[in-house]
């Protein structure tokens, strides 16, 4: 049996003028830099998008790319095909 893919959201912050490094990893997610503001809205949208995949009862090894596009969406983000 092969072993199941994981997925994670995945974001980058490139504003940061601070000096500070700024890391933030849960269950699904892993977020990188930015400055405090940009990291802060980093999290909420991880947040916001766990909601979404809670109401929906799936993960993100459950969701289509269309799905995923489509909760990308509705929080302002623009998802990339990889």
């Amino acid at each position: 049996m092969g072993k199941q893919k994981k997925r994670v959201l995945l974001g980058f912050g490139f504003d940061c003028d601070d000096g500070h490094k700024r890391i933030t990893m849960g269950g699904n997610f892993r977020l990188y830099g930015g400055s405090e503001q940009t990291h802060q809205l980093m999290q909420e949208k991880a947040v916001k998008f766990n909601e979404h995949l809670e109401k929906s009862h799936k993960t993100l090894e459950q969701i289509s790319f269309d799905e995923f596009s489509e909760i990308a969406e509705k929080l302002g983000l623009k998802p990339v095909k990889g």
